[in-house]
């Protein structure tokens, strides 16, 4: 009900494709980047921002959401739209990735997670079915199934790891009661071909209304998570949406679209910004660096941006020097409106068939940001 992923336009020569994803709080196309609102809200920006910055998508954390507001007083304040003043597409993410970053305050076992909460050490319980319940709380339009994201380069305890979560995803099915969300099923297998693979393959039966790959941007090389996606591109369907959770590097997106990913989401943007740094076309900016003191240029030539198009580099590092909240918000208008600006680029090349070449010229001047800057926790 009311999900339809309609494919425009496919590159020749690559896997790219751009398409339109439905949803009941309207239309996401694609490929798109996601900002991260963690807490239901995307850091130092507003509903409003969003939507001038071009936004159709959020995503929002159901551990985090689930610990404080809570996910009941989210529901019965009108659900996550309401609560956060966003009428668009709403995605969350299971709560897997934050559960298993916790260390030694969890336990895993066959049935789910026990974990201690990081904000008080509270001891709480995440099954398939309560991670389910939360989601349908929280009442965003796209949902996660409860999986576990393991280590990427341990064989033996991945190939474990898929013979638990694969009929934790089966439980999610089952649970899931409401039909205006759509339930993403998580392929995993660290960085093994063979893995990955039977993941991808074990999916296949289930035909959910999108598929989501998890477990990169964690530590493994930029080449070992190309190789994985060149090995899920012929694999998975080619009529379903596929994200990929917790990339936004530039380079990252450009190389992700070629191989076929229509989603992306991260907390680059705003976490560099509320470290001084701004996203560049060839690089990266550190606005604390004395250099930029009596620069009057702005971020990025020719950026049509409100940071770019009203103030220098010279005043938002005296913004970043005195801690002032402004540095955050114009370095966060810049940067998220660098990486959706890249993949509008992308998306209408792929449209007009230029996809390669434009790919290729970005990538040729862009160094990249390390892949371990993935993860979707605390934007």
């Amino acid at each position: 009900m009311n999900f339809q992923f309609e494919i425009i336009a496919a590159a020749s020569g690559t896997q790219a494709r751009a398409g339109i994803f439905h949803t009941p709080h309207g239309p996401i196309p694609t490929p798109i980047f996601a900002p991260v609102g963690t807490q239901a809200t995307v850091k130092a920006l507003k509903p409003d921002d969003l939507h001038r910055l071009g936004a159709s998508l959020v995503l929002s954390n159901t551990y985090h959401l689930y610990l404080r507001p809570g996910d009941e007083l989210v529901r019965d304040l009108g659900g996550l739209h309401r609560f956060m003043g966003w009428d668009g597409p709403i995605l969350t993410d299971s709560g897997g990735f934050q559960v298993f970053s916790l260390g030694g305050l969890r336990k895993i076992d066959q049935d789910g997670v026990t974990f201690k909460s990081h904000i008080d050490g509270s001891s709480h319980r995440f099954t398939p079915e309560r991670s389910i319940a939360i989601q349908e709380n929280l009442g965003a339009d796209i949902i996660m199934a409860f999986d576990e994201c393991p280590p990427p380069n341990d064989y033996a305890y991945v190939k474990q790891s898929l013979n638990r979560t694969h009929p934790w995803l089966e439980r999610c099915i089952q649970a899931k009661t409401r039909p205006d969300q759509a339930l993403f099923g998580i392929v995993q297998g660290g960085i093994f071909p063979d893995l990955r693979e039977v993941s991808a393959r074990f999916m296949l039966d289930l035909n959910l209304p999108g598929y989501a790959i998890g477990g990169l941007a964690v530590g493994e090389t930029k080449e070992q998570m190309a190789a994985m996606l060149d090995i899920l591109a012929p694999i998975l369907p080619w009529e379903k949406p596929r994200y990929l959770m917790g990339v936004g590097a530039p380079e990252d997106l450009v190389n992700g679209i070629l191989r076929g990913v229509d989603m992306f989401d991260c907390v680059l943007p705003t976490r560099l910004a509320r470290h001084g740094a701004a996203l560049v076309l060839g690089g990266r900016l550190n606005l604390n660096n004395a250099q930029y003191s009596r620069d009057p240029a702005p971020l990025a030539a020719d950026c049509p941006c409100y940071t770019c198009t009203h103030f220098s580099r010279a005043y938002i590092r005296h913004l970043v020097k005195a801690d002032e909240i402004l540095a955050h918000v114009l370095l966060t208008l810049h940067n998220v409106h660098f990486l959706l600006e890249l993949v509008r680029t992308l998306r209408q090349a792929i449209i007009e068939g230029t996809v390669a070449e434009v790919a290729a010229a970005f990538l040729a001047h862009y160094p990249g940001v390390s892949s371990d800057e993935g993860n979707r926790d605390k934007g």
